[in-house]
């Protein structure tokens, strides 16, 4: 029997058999997590290989967007449903139906927001529908009212088949007129089965992301966990990095939603000049905001599980220059916002590096966020970037500007730092709160890098990041 008059995800995947773990809340959230991130590597290496800018997958989530690659989601059309719907009417001045009509018809592509009926049990899970030419998967988080937690998920396009029609029934009943055009965006992805390298290939992806040491153990294990039991050992997880964790989830999620929904505003072309401006500010808010949390919740993972590899496996050799190019713009604007300056000094050409391409510009923007809310106002940053041996070094400096003083006549003292917990510190001054060092070193050394900060009397802290060279880029450096 179903809980309500249409069955949920779980209960379809539940009936087919498809790969269910068992396991304590805490695993089950990290099978989720690091499912949708061997989900999106294979939709990369599947969709943007050729044609990014071609529409050639669907995937439909809740409750909020699930992959921000820029270089995916333009491959994607992506519907998210909600148990709280938002009308971006709302927001806008009073309209004729007219506009409102035409308003309707630009929701769909290229994302959409579709609601969910409170009473839906629906709504308490987590889901993500893919639809491609190449394969369709489907996973299901789902949180029983005990606050037990179950991941599943299955290849099988005909168990993907009935997701989607228990899906297109509740689109019936709250947006009949979006359910054809829905299923005919469907349609388009034959139901075929999956070629097994690439079943293969996501089992990799699997096994790279959630590889953690035999030492963790969760004391809440039971025999009927998805793990063998193991001799007791001491417990890894500390309950305030645990908090940290789900605070990060529980604050991007709203984060990301609140994004799509200003976005899809953004689309339109009927606003007045000054609701695009706050729409753009609410956007660039809700982006810092969401990169803050996500490298938190990437620092409390590290915490809890210091040898996992979902990080350091994805290490390849990438343009240092395009992520610069990308993050200079973003740090000269946080600088300005702080009565800043910020000057950046590269060399003619930028070899090549090893490190992680979907981590690196987030550590690097945190850390920039982190030095510029440590400097008084006035002060000035230079960025350098200059090879080192067999690596490429990136020094952030403070120089002050201090009237009729030389360097060597101010004394600088650091700001005020004080520990909360095992991952943050808190600036009294600012009121800031961010990754402690400890934390922030742990970051880089899954990226592959190295950092390593100064204290220096006249001139404040100066951080240094170590790159390793890509071994042809060390070749020509030599030359």
């Amino acid at each position: 029997m179903y809980q309500w008059i249409l069955p949920s995800l779980s209960e379809i995947l539940a009936a087919s058999e498809a790969a269910t773990a068992k396991c304590s809340p805490i695993k089950a959230e990290r099978q989720w997590r690091v499912s949708l991130a061997a989900t999106e590597q294979l939709l990369i290496k599947t969709l943007v290989a050729t044609s990014p800018e071609i529409t050639k997958g669907l995937v439909l989530a809740a409750p909020a967007p699930l992959f921000s690659q820029p270089t995916l989601t333009q491959s994607l059309q992506t519907v998210t449903f909600t148990a709280k719907p938002f009308n971006p009417l709302a927001l806008m001045p009073f309209q004729m139906p007219t506009a409102i009509a035409a308003a309707d018809q630009e929701v769909v592509p290229h994302e959409s927001v579709l609601p969910l009926l409170p009473a839906d049990p629906l709504a308490t899970e987590r889901f993500c529908l893919v639809f491609t030419d190449k394969f369709r998967l489907v996973l299901v988080l789902k949180e029983d009212k005990s606050g037990n937690k179950a991941f599943k998920f299955s290849f099988d396009p005909e168990v993907v088949q009935q997701a989607w029609r228990s899906l297109g029934a509740r689109v019936m009943l709250t947006n009949p007129e979006l359910f054809a055009e829905l299923d005919t965006l469907i349609q388009n992805y034959a139901p075929v089965a999956p070629d097994y390298r690439t079943v293969i290939h996501f089992s990799q992806l699997l096994l790279q992301e959630l590889t953690e040491p035999d030492a963790i153990k969760e004391p809440s294990e039971s025999a009927g966990d998805c793990k063998p039991k193991r001799e007791p050992q001491p417990p890894s997880p500390v309950p305030d990095v645990e908090l940290l964790q789900a605070f990060a989830h529980e604050v991007r999620t709203p984060l990301t939603t609140i994004r799509t929904l200003t976005r899809l505003l953004l689309k339109r072309r009927d606003l007045p000049p000054n609701v695009n401006n706050r729409l753009e500010i609410i956007d660039h808010e809700c982006t810092e905001q969401i990169d803050r949390m996500e490298l938190l919740f990437k620092a409390a993972e590290l915490e809890i599980c210091p040898l996992v590899k979902s990080p350091n496996t994805q290490l390849t050799a990438m343009s240092l220059d395009q992520v610069l190019r990308q993050s200079v713009p973003r740090w000269q604007q946080a600088a300005q916002r702080r009565n800043l300056t910020l000057d950046v000094v590269l060399p003619q050409q930028l070899p090549t590096v090893v490190s992680n391409p979907n981590m690196l510009d987030q550590v690097l923007t945190g850390l920039m966020e982190n030095f510029t809310r440590s400097l008084p106002p006035g002060s000035h940053i230079q960025v350098q970037v200059i090879p080192a041996g067999d690596q490429l070094k990136l020094q952030l400096s403070p120089q002050f500007h201090c009237q009729g003083n030389s360097p060597a006549s101010a004394n600088v003292t650091p700001p005020i730092r004080k520990a909360l917990g095992q991952l943050l510190m808190f600036q009294p001054e600012t009121g800031t709160i961010s990754l402690n060092l400890a934390a922030t070193k742990h970051l880089f050394q899954a990226i592959g890098g190295k950092l390593i900060v100064r204290q220096r009397q006249h001139y404040g802290e100066v951080l240094t990041i170590f790159l390793p060279l890509e071994v042809t880029s060390k070749q020509k450096l030599k030359l």
